[in-house]
């Protein structure tokens, strides 16, 4: 039997080790609680993150991640990105010679501007063709509760790509094989952005009007990074970008777009985090994705202001007019 390893069991973690155990694969999620592992194991449910769905009998968990990772097929990485290089560096030497590493993680690394899957061949030491990305409209707590999705499992190898697309088809879950990593992870990275700016125009009282414009300039944006990094001008136009997009901009259980509502209702960002357990990827990401697009000369506005009210001291107003005033030109 197929085995594999998540490390991390937040809602996505769990909901994608939900996945891969349905799909017929022995499967061991990674908790740095030990509290939170047992209550997997005993509850069959993750009472923090997927309160009241039941996980699989095919799905364990452990605190022990040098345990969860020995002999596994596919390595998950589902922790916050910006933990990525910390804890990928613990389990590095146990990793399995031939093991798929794949990246649910959507986010841009602070100070060095790498994208997840560059940090992956970094610390592990391995070819990005066994790297794989997970993107597409992902909402966990959906798919976890069976409904019908669809994803993106990207790798340059694209016979990679297909095991892990094999290995994570269900019922209710159906992965399609690209080899453009590098759209696939800035399609998932950006949308989180262009999320808290959809959120903050809500909750400022604004309409769809307001917020088809943010996710169509915030889609260009997006597309124009991704063309500079080499990636397919055709990757934002699927499921890893204008789906993935959609999701997170208009759900409610986006975690960025909700974080991005009550920035626009004046809320501060310290009295935010101060309510939240869940990471809102795009705050932190945020500037990565500025420094990395300022690297390659790519404008990208919407991301600028975001970075510009979430940790330089612009109010919401003050960004409404900044961006309504920007000098026009055409489409």
């Amino acid at each position: 039997m197929t085995r594999a390893a998540v490390l991390g069991t937040g809602s996505w973690g769990t909901a994608f080790g939900k996945v891969l155990a349905d799909a017929g694969n022995e499967v061991v999620l990674w908790s740095r609680r030990e509290e939170l592992a047992w209550a997997v194991n005993e509850t069959h449910e993750n009472p923090d993150y997927l309160p009241g769905i039941a996980l699989p009998a095919g799905l364990s968990a452990t605190s022990d991640a040098l345990e969860a990772v020995r002999g596994a097929d596919f390595v998950v990485l589902a922790v916050p990105s910006q933990t990525l290089r910390d804890n990928l560096a613990v389990v590095a030497s146990a990793l399995n010679a031939n093991s798929l590493l794949v990246s649910l993680m959507k986010g841009v690394e602070l100070g060095t501007t790498k994208r997840m899957s560059e940090v992956i061949c970094e610390v592990a030491d391995v070819p990005l063709s066994r790297v794989a990305v997970v993107s597409g409209p992902n909402l966990a707590k959906e798919i976890a509760s069976g409904q019908p999705a669809a994803t993106v499992v990207a790798c340059t190898d694209l016979e990679a790509a297909e095991r892990l697309q094999a290995a994570s088809l269900t019922s209710y879950f159906r992965p399609y094989t690209n080899t453009d990593v590098v759209g696939c992870e800035l399609g998932g990275a950006v949308k989180n952005v262009i999320a808290l700016a959809v959120g903050m125009a809500g909750g400022m009282g604004f309409g769809d009007n307001t917020k088809a414009s943010l996710i169509t300039r915030g889609l260009a944006e997006t597309a124009r990074l991704g063309m500079a990094l080499g990636a397919d001008p055709l990757t934002f136009s699927g499921l890893a970008g204008l789906g993935d997009l959609v999701a997170t901009c208009m759900s409610p259980l986006s975690r960025n777009r909700t974080f991005g509502e009550k920035l626009g209702r004046g809320l501060t960002l310290t009295e935010i985090l101060a309510q939240t357990q869940q990471t809102a990827e795009g705050v932190k990401s945020c500037r990565s994705i500025l420094a990395l697009a300022q690297k390659h000369d790519v404008d990208m506005p919407i991301t600028e202001h975001v970075v510009a009210l979430c940790h330089e001291g612009m109010t919401p107003v003050e960004m409404v007019r900044s961006v309504m005033q920007r000098e026009t030109k055409s489409e």
